[in-house]
């Protein structure tokens, strides 16, 4: 921060309905100046937009997918080629936007860097972030561009059948967009990403925030590919079996976790194993925990809550086996949900969750 901006800022802490032209006479220079030194207080995350809201209480990033999800449901077995009886839902999605929604609704001050079309759905989404105090002012709004879609089947058993995901958008958030936002990363508490975003844009945020600590979701096996160069980056890999398999480059069935384990060099993984639980690898360390049985309603936005967990559990200090329950914790509350963030997820609910499920 230069010492301009210093001034500004200790000017706006105090008076935050000042005038640009006010500013401008108590410090002697042009108006264009001070509107310049404040885009770029607005950039470096020291004030959050209109009114001149002061940035001071500690924040997280996250960086990745924005869209919408459309998720058919069959009343019955999932028949292919063929016309199913079931329920479609429309609800806001994309990991990137899950994960953060998740954090928000724990009380963790958030802020979402992802791209939206400026279209119907685009809106949605800004509004629906307000409701839930989810900062979403650095994210791109793309004119003439439609936000991304995730179309997804469940099975009879509400678990993933198929998806296409139409995630183009994404593809507009280029490195320049991330240096323009780096002082918002650097002065986070960590920052989270997902593989939706493009290879050059992992690749900068990987290597070139050696202080910036990172919570990385592999998202899928193919788009996993993109993190494996920069492995020891990542503080914290939140990978399912398939995912650690490739990421280790590992592929055989006979092989343990524990020699997966031996070949993933993040300081932390957790790796989900669905109703079996999650292994976790942390330096020397290799735990396994089993998840109580549960009745799966919806399993499309269990490995995001899953991730918000791992968040809360590190912002709170907490040992690695507690951070693994709180993450079990989430997802469970997920996975007992129609919809893919659970309307009811909280602080309080979480660990009452938690506490439940170690009982078991």
């Amino acid at each position: 921060m230069t010492q301009r901006e210093k001034e500004i800022l200790n000017i706006l802490k105090s008076e935050p309905m000042i005038s640009q032209q006010e500013l401008a006479d108590r410090l002697m220079i042009t108006r264009s100046s001070v509107a310049v030194h404040i885009t770029n207080l607005l950039k470096k995350g020291y004030i959050l937009g209109k009114g001149y809201i002061v940035q001071e209480e500690p924040y997280i990033v996250v960086i990745g997918g924005a869209n919408i999800d459309i998720q058919g449901t069959p009343k019955n077995q999932l028949m292919y080629k063929d016309s199913n009886i079931g329920e479609v839902r429309i609800s806001l999605g994309g990991v990137g936007r899950n994960i953060a929604e998740n954090c928000a609704r724990l009380n963790i001050t958030t802020r979402l860097i992802s791209v939206i079309g400026d279209d119907l759905y685009g809106q949605q989404m800004l509004k629906h972030a307000q409701t839930i105090n989810l900062h979403m002012q650095d994210c791109l709004i793309l004119p003439q561009t439609p936000t991304s879609t995730y179309l997804s089947i469940l099975d009879e058993s509400r678990d993933l059948a198929v998806s296409i995901n139409h995630m183009d958008t994404i593809d507009f958030l280029m490195v320049d967009d991330i240096k323009a936002r780096r002082s918002l990363i650097e002065h986070a508490q960590l920052c989270v990403l997902d593989t939706n975003l493009s290879e050059d844009v992992l690749e900068y945020l990987l290597t070139g925030f050696p202080n910036t600590i990172f919570f990385v979701d592999p998202v899928s096996g193919s788009k996993a590919q993109k993190i494996k160069p920069y492995i020891q980056a990542i503080h914290t890999l939140k990978p399912n079996l398939l995912e650690a398999k490739v990421l280790s480059a590992l592929y055989e069935d006979a092989l343990s976790l524990e020699e997966m384990a031996e070949a993933l060099k993040s300081q932390r993984t957790f790796i989900s194993l669905g109703s079996q639980g999650v292994f976790i690898i942390d330096v020397n360390k290799h735990i396994r925990l089993q998840s109580p049985p549960i009745d799966v309603i919806n399993a499309t936005g269990a490995g995001d809550a899953f991730m918000a967990g791992l968040v809360y559990a590190y912002l709170k200090g907490l040992n690695i086996e507690d951070t693994a329950w709180i993450a079990m914790a989430a997802s469970r509350l997920a996975l007992s949900s129609s919809d893919t963030i659970n309307p009811n997820f909280s602080e309080q609910l979480l660990l009452k969750t938690m506490e439940e499920i170690k009982r078991v």
